[in-house]
């Protein structure tokens, strides 16, 4: 088993995000991600260009893997430009790039002037996105006339000694089995309504397109801080991410969108989603409960704004060395 953590370009300001890095690496994290937005999911908050910051993060660390979680290349990012960043990434940081690839939401999108479409384009986008993606990435001058994208004779003229490996957000079947076609890994939420039916239909599409296992990447978030109540407050503004059609639905006011979350989720709702509390032992034990649903990866969004960088050590210090233990038990 592996550890993520995902680092909030929405909840902290980049320069921010490079100092949890470096504590992300000293606790024993294998790799971590930032999240790719144009704006946060409510207001105030922050929306640094992952990219960039991801330049800046792999530049302080040594060895922890940087990669995005995730970036949507379906209107404000054209799928050559994602294959072009993949590659630099992974030429400047040689074994630790990877790309997070997702349908997007219109939260991002529609500030560039997209019309947001039904899920069903969402995906097909995101679809023929990671074809242009994998072929260029796979070192093809590229002429493309598809749908929605275009390129011509679209080349990566820098690249590393590896491919970027590629892994693929899906929330839906049909996204899942986009990701066994086209990624290195199923990249969804830990939920135990949800995941089991997603893993079956990758691991299925991936068998019938004669390919290995590939990854299980799990989400979850997690708020750490001395005591509960200042856990719970630190995360808060994250129950805007709870209502399922802001992932979806044409929602793109961050106000609003917290607003609305704000009157329709319970803290206690707000508490089975993600890991909240002060105790280390309680988030050892959410941990292990999404492992057991079936991942190789458990990625752990860091949401505790009370003390983000306490969190990270605190988890360096006792919830990442149980996990350990666990996995190394004899059966």
């Amino acid at each position: 088993m592996r550890y993520w953590v995902q680092l909030a370009t929405e909840q902290f300001a980049p320069s921010e995000l490079v100092d949890q890095a470096v504590e992300a690496e000293a606790a024993g994290f294998d790799s971590l991600n930032v999240s790719d937005h144009f704006q946060p999911w409510w207001e105030p908050g922050h929306s640094g260009q992952a990219w960039v910051t991801l330049g800046a993060i792999g530049q302080a660390t040594d060895r922890i893997g940087v990669g995005t979680g995730v970036t949507a290349p379906v209107h404000r990012y054209h799928p050559a430009v994602v294959a072009q960043f993949g590659a630099t990434l992974q030429e400047l940081f040689p074994g630790r790039g990877y790309l997070g690839i997702g349908s997007g939401e219109s939260l991002n999108e529609s500030p560039a002037g997209m019309e947001w479409p039904d899920t069903g384009e969402q995906v097909r986008r995101m679809e023929e996105a990671l074809e242009i993606i994998d072929r260029l990435l796979d070192g093809e001058r590229l002429d493309y006339e598809g749908s929605f994208f275009r390129t011509k004779a679209a080349y990566l003229h820098t690249r590393g000694a590896e491919r970027p490996p590629v892994y693929v957000s899906a929330f839906g079947p049909d996204a899942a089995g986009v990701a066994a076609r086209f990624g290195d890994g199923l990249w969804t939420l830990a939920d135990p309504e949800s995941a089991p039916e997603l893993i079956e239909v990758y691991k299925r599409e991936r068998e019938a397109a004669g390919k290995g296992v590939g990854e299980i990447i799990l989400q979850t978030g997690f708020s750490w801080a001395p005591d509960d109540d200042a856990a719970l407050e630190g995360a808060r503004a994250w129950k805007a991410t709870q209502p399922q059609e802001f992932f979806t639905d044409d929602w793109h006011d961050p106000r609003a969108m917290y607003d609305k979350a704000e009157r329709e989720v319970s803290d206690e709702e707000f508490k089975e989603s993600y890991i909240i509390g002060s105790d280390p032992e309680q988030h050892v034990e959410r941990i292990r409960e999404v492992e057991q649903l079936g991942a190789t990866i458990v990625c752990l969004q860091n949401a505790s704004g009370a003390d983000p960088r306490g969190a990270l050590r605190t988890y360096g210090e006792r919830v990442l060395p149980a996990l350990n233990r666990a996995r190394v038990q004899p059966a």
